[in-house]
């Protein structure tokens, strides 16, 4: 199978790149390549709510000589990543709708969830997911938006 190669280094918005948003660990036949439409909802995301974040926690929690970044472990994810890492079956991450934050542990969690949802009160803007996880001690925000039929699921999922 020829896989097809996309640029890793469109960005998305000023601080993402597609190739952030489409890494995984996982060595698939597909080579985790998303469509156009998977793009421009990567890119809403970015644009949208996750420089908005980066911002808000940077102005909230940042020293003026340090900039926080924000690390995303998961964004696109092919039918063949998704069945690999776990993922549920039609997962917004296959449409790229969804990305996972990390956290360095629930105190920031808390904190990126509540900008988050900051951030939808105040621009009146609709998201599908805000999940809150843990697998043994590790933290990340699942956060979601759709195109439309948004919604707004709150959830903690720490077991």
């Amino acid at each position: 199978m020829n896989i097809v190669e996309i640029n890793k280094d469109v960005k998305l918005s000023e601080h993402f790149t597609l190739g952030e948003l489409c890494k995984t660990s996982y060595h698939t036949l597909d080579g985790n390549i998303p469509s156009r439409v998977a793009i421009e909802n990567l890119r809403n995301i970015c644009e949208n709510w996750l420089e908005d974040l980066r911002y808000s926690q940077n102005t909230l929690y940042g020293d003026k000589n340090e900039d926080i970044p924000i690390t995303i472990s998961s964004g696109f994810r092919s039918e063949e990543v998704n069945r690999l890492c776990g993922g549920a079956k039609g997962s917004n991450h296959l449409t790229g709708c969804a990305v996972d934050i990390r956290c360095y542990g629930p105190e920031q969690m808390i904190r990126m969830a509540g900008i988050l949802l900051d951030i939808a009160d105040g621009t009146k803007r609709e998201f599908d997911e805000l999940i809150l996880e843990k697998r043994g001690s590790t933290y990340w925000v699942h956060f979601a938006v759709r195109p439309k039929d948004n919604r707004r699921k709150i959830l903690f999922d720490c077991s």
